[in-house]
């Protein structure tokens, strides 16, 4: 079994076909600095590491960052996680462009020992605690089946745009249903979450991602 970073499991992603935000790992101050200019400030720094799921939880993640901000931000992190996860394996600190605006969704996958891949749809972000509004296929689906995944959630009104909020792309979150499903039927995976994918009027984009592989 492998954990992969989130860093490692966006690469898997994009190669399914699944946008991502832009984003480098950076191994010292001056990288950080380097990537966070090239990417466009503010951007978003997150420790980077096999160990360390839930990277906010240990002070792993900070938001906002300017490019004048990289260099201390990067040593901060670093200290923060080696007095908190002295064991941890370190890859790097992950520079990320801050995620858009947009509906906050989750798209999960789990391996059961039943039933196979069972693919997860629903609220994202602070939302998926809260509310529990998911829904579920087993894999492999067809689309016709991601659009019933999509439309039998409580908050699909939101989605379609209600009270002031601009409308989700329902088509973008379609197609990155469709490709996980393909990311279960080919490589050998057991767990995947993608927490929150953004949807806007533009489409949709990974920010957070983790998986876990056989």
């Amino acid at each position: 079994m492998k954990i992969l970073t989130e860093h490692e499991t966006k690469k898997l992603l994009i190669k399914y076909g699944i946008p991502v935000t832009k984003e480098s790992i950076a191994n010292s101050p001056d990288e950080a600095f380097a990537i966070a200019s090239q990417i466009g400030t503010p951007v978003a720094m997150k420790i980077s590491s096999p160990d360390i799921s839930h990277k906010s939880d240990v002070g792993g993640v900070v938001l906002n960052v300017g490019a004048h901000e990289a260099r201390g931000t990067y040593d901060r992190i670093i200290s923060q996680i080696k007095k908190v996860a002295p064991l941890a394996r370190i890859e790097g600190i992950l520079v990320q462009q801050m995620a858009p605006q947009g509906h906050e969704l989750i798209v999960g996958l789990k391996k059961d020992a039943q039933f196979g891949h069972v693919l997860m749809f629903g609220l994202g972000g602070i939302f998926v605690e809260v509310y529990k509004d998911v829904s579920f296929r087993v894999i492999p689906i067809e689309k016709r089946e991601a659009i019933e995944m999509v439309s039998e959630i409580k908050g699909y009104p939101l989605l379609k745009g209600i009270r002031g909020r601009k409308p989700a792309r329902i088509e973008a979150i379609i197609d990155v249903l469709m490709s996980v499903s393909q990311i279960a039927e080919k490589e050998k995976i057991i767990e995947l979450d993608i927490n929150p994918l953004i949807v806007n009027e533009g489409g949709a984009i990974a920010v957070d991602a983790r998986a876990m592989m056989e």
